[in-house]
């Protein structure tokens, strides 16, 4: 398949300028084509997963990606998406997350090939230099406000309201366009379906002021087939970043994708070839139990993601809290599997099993407790506990710091012992 067949394949293209005319161009040589990123954190998140693998799926297919980091345009905020206006970061701080971002887009596109390297750019560099009336003299007047405004991302804040400044967004990206174009040859944009109208103002841009032919393409806004936000958990966002978003926790993501949505996000997310995924989903609809599709969609993207190493971390943590292996972990897999469980800070060099079960909030009153207890409810370390006078004390501690306690089947708490 050529690289427009494997996008359709995996439902990648939502829109795309004249197709025929695209796949011709496509044909006849390599292309180089651009996405961008603003920096409106310190980390990308998964949302931005898709059209960074699409740039890898460019580049594997022979073809010229180009990173944009928005230096320049994170400092205005684009309206796409938005209902209200976005909030101003300092320079310092877009400066901050720019480069943070630079970092994360290098570790998925190979930028040593001799035959198509990938490059990074950052708008900042020319935007930052404009003069504002040279600027609305060359580039302000090949926008007409009729035409800003049927735009759908300026469209859709009329009734909320938009600033001036994040009105210009759209000039801003479509300059951005230009000068890929006029520096790196970059024929072509990509980008969510919500940068539609951004993609093409730039290719009129680029007709109006060199007369030339520029092509673009958007892929569909990911969502949830159960209603929820994509990239979002009861935990917060799911990062990039695994300082904010731990591998195990990027892993259980991954894993606990609704039944529903597991083969969409496989042919999103994932480089499997075609024949791996129809296979894949045949052997889901005939064993749906055995979830093989859920795994394989977790172990793809936690090591495209993380690497090998942080994968190998995640199953055996995850693999540790299903089969109740926990005393396997070691020091750093206790921290990271239990990142965000209610944890308890205990002083005392010994304490009863019913005053603690209580102090750590794993049961509502000591007579609780004991019925715990008597029910066989409480694990300490993934063993049962059933003596109702028992003490907790120093051989309890996994690595002399930590006791794990399980209440039920899926209740865990982490107990953190003072030294």
């Amino acid at each position: 398949m050529n690289i427009l067949q494997d996008l359709e394949f995996r439902d990648l293209i939502y829109q795309s300028t004249d197709y025929d005319e695209l796949s011709e161009r496509l044909e006849k040589g390599p292309i180089a084509l651009y996405i961008g990123f603003d920096p409106t954190a310190d980390s990308l998140h998964i949302g931005s997963l898709l059209p960074i693998l699409c740039l890898k799926r460019f580049q594997l297919a022979g073809h010229l990606p180009i990173a944009l980091a928005g230096g320049g345009t994170g400092m205005i905020g684009d309206p796409s998406g938005k209902s209200t206006e976005r909030g101003l970061n300092p320079e310092e701080i877009i400066d901050e997350w720019t480069e943070k971002i630079r970092l994360q887009l290098e570790q998925f596109l190979d930028f040593d090939t001799k035959t198509n390297p990938a490059r990074i750019a950052n708008n900042y560099h020319w935007l930052g230099k404009l003069e504002v009336i040279s600027f609305l003299r060359d580039i302000g007047k090949h926008f007409s406000i009729g035409y800003m405004l049927s735009k759908d991302a300026v469209k859709s804040r009329l009734s909320t309201g938009i600033s001036y400044t994040e009105f210009s967004y759209m000039i801003l990206q479509s300059y951005d366009f230009l000068k890929l174009y006029e520096d790196y040859d970059c024929e072509m944009q990509a980008g969510g379906s919500d940068q539609w109208g951004n993609i093409t103002a730039g290719i009129e841009l680029i007709r109006r002021v060199s007369n030339k032919k520029g092509y673009g393409l958007t892929f569909p806004l990911v969502t949830k087939n159960d209603g929820t936000k994509f990239g979002k958990t009861e935990a917060g966002t799911i990062w990039l970043d695994s300082t904010k978003t731990t591998p195990y926790e990027f892993f259980q993501f991954w894993i606990n994708t609704d039944d529903r949505d597991v083969i969409r996000f496989i042919k999103y997310f994932t480089f499997l070839s075609r024949d791996e995924i129809v296979n894949l989903e045949e052997e889901t609809v005939k064993n749906p139990g055995k979830r093989e599709a859920h795994r394989i969609l977790a172990r793809e993207v936690t090591e495209l993601v993380h690497g090998k190493e942080a994968l190998a971390k995640a199953e055996k943590i995850s693999q540790a809290f299903f089969y109740g292996n926990v005393r396997d972990l070691n020091e750093d897999e206790v921290e990271e599997g239990f990142k965000d469980i209610p944890s308890t800070t205990i002083s005392e060099n010994e304490i009863g099993i019913v005053d603690l079960l209580v102090t750590a909030g794993v049961s509502t009153s000591k007579r609780q407790a004991r019925e715990d207890i008597k029910n066989k409810a409480i694990y300490i370390n993934d063993e049962c506990s059933t003596e109702i006078e028992r003490i907790l004390l120093p051989n309890d501690r996994l690595h002399q710091k930590y006791t794990i306690i399980r209440r039920g089947k899926k209740n865990y708490f982490l107990i953190k012992w003072l030294p």
